[in-house]
């Protein structure tokens, strides 16, 4: 009989996991993604009471299939706040003499600021032969209260970013840039801005790791849109539903944690995690990833835009930066004899990899990669009122939904590890 044992034991494994993956059906992904992207959710535009009620529905998924609360919080809801900004004034001098304040660009969650060479602010000068975008990225990023002198050949960037004043987080460093042919002795700055705070929340769910608690596994799409536009109707119609856009990754989501849920024998943790924000400006994901260590995260399935077909047709899907890491190879692999494909982004021009939530993990190093059918070139409905659930193909969407889940099953069970991005070849 103990020779047997290991043969039943299989078969039993193998029949629980395909009773599982019925989960994920047809009527089920529909039923969510119904939901998501009816008229009544007017486009889930960020800061919205309508996105509001798809967060609650997200969580309420979240709470029926068993996932529990991220580190401790008594609620699914993820929340955080960013800050509004709009210019009071703004004046300064550098070596006594005046600057015009169109040459002040400043990026911060304060009220006012009073700033002065004694201030402690780090400070960085830069000529006309700098890539001064990218150093202004690098900048912001690292957080550290800065000023940047920058050389007048680049009035042209500074009228670009003197238009960009998109929310920041309620922590941001206070950065100031200046451009100017000086170099400064001496300098202040006095600005008066008018703050709001605007509040936000990702919804994220969990299943803990069995042997392997602090090694993460990141399933994730955006449940934001860009709301109701009557300025740009089309067929009397101004609600930009994002039912591809991506309340299909949602979906996808809030399925897989169901999935997961059902079969309960993952050795890595699972987070699941629907973002906001990510159309103006990707807050979500970037407040999202901060909480994390990123050596601690294995691999991140960013699901965007699988209501259609791919160009290859069903049954297939790309991975956007395959060719960055081998975790495309190991889903492919998982996949052998089902006839559905991964293959790598057809779209390098669009630079897909840097455009969505998975990008802030991925330059860190993390094997994050956005999974997508959305032929880029040539998709009719993106980012129009006509990206309506009647333009989805369910049936392939549930079938990708499945594909994900069993391709993940091997880096969901410790046994299959992805290499790292190179953060060195990363913009």
């Amino acid at each position: 009989m103990k020779l047997f044992l290991p043969l039943l034991l299989c078969i039993a494994t193998t029949s629980f996991g395909q009773k599982a993956l019925k989960l994920i059906n047809e009527k089920e992904t529909e039923r969510i993604e119904r939901v998501l992207s009816a008229d009544e959710m007017k486009g889930r535009k960020t800061f919205s009471p309508e996105i509001e009620k798809a967060a609650t529905f997200i969580a309420n998924e979240f709470e029926k299939n068993g996932l529990q609360k991220w580190n401790g919080s008594n609620s699914f809801l993820q929340e955080f706040s960013m800050v509004g900004r709009k210019e009071i004034s703004k004046t300064g001098k550098i070596n006594n003499a005046k600057v015009d304040g169109k040459n002040i660009v400043v990026i911060s969650p304060k009220s006012e600021l009073n700033i002065t060479e004694k201030s402690g602010f780090e400070i960085l000068y830069f000529d006309k032969d700098k890539n001064l975008m990218q150093s202004i990225r690098k900048i912001i990023s690292a957080e550290k209260n800065t000023i940047v002198f920058a050389d007048t050949s680049n009035a042209k960037l500074f009228a670009r970013l003197s238009q960009m004043n998109s929310p920041i987080f309620s922590n941001h460093a206070d950065i100031i840039l200046v451009m100017t042919s000086e170099v400064p002795s001496t300098f202040e700055f006095n600005i008066s801005q008018e703050i709001s705070k605007q509040p936000l929340a990702n919804v994220v769910g969990v299943i803990p790791g069995k042997s392997k608690p602090n090694e993460y596994v990141i399933f994730s799409g955006h449940y934001d849109h860009i709301g109701i536009n009557s300025k740009n109707m089309e067929n009397n119609d101004s609600i930009y539903n994002g039912a591809n856009d991506d309340a299909a990754g949602t979906t996808a989501v809030i399925m897989l944690s169901k999935y997961y849920k059902e079969l309960n024998d993952n050795e890595r943790t699972l987070i699941f995690a629907t973002f906001t924000a990510e159309e103006v400006g990707g807050f979500g994901a970037q407040y999202f990833s901060q909480q994390f260590n990123p050596n601690q995260v294995v691999a991140m399935f960013n699901i965007e835009m699988i209501g259609t077909e791919s160009k290859w047709g069903k049954n297939s899907a790309y991975i956007t930066g395959y060719e960055k890491t081998d975790m495309g190879a190991i889903l492919q692999k998982n996949l052998s004899g089902t006839g559905f494909n991964f293959y790598p982004d057809p779209y390098p021009d669009q630079n897909l990899f840097y455009r969505s939530d998975n990008a802030t993990l991925a330059r860190l190093g993390v094997p994050a990669h956005t999974i997508s059918t959305s032929k880029m070139d040539s998709e009719p409905n993106y980012h129009k009122a006509s990206d309506e659930i009647g333009t989805l193909d369910m049936n392939n969407m549930t079938a990708i939904i499945r594909a994900i889940a069993m391709s993940a099953k091997g880096i969901v069970d410790g046994k299959d590890t992805p290499t790292r991005v190179d953060t060195s070849t990363l913009r």
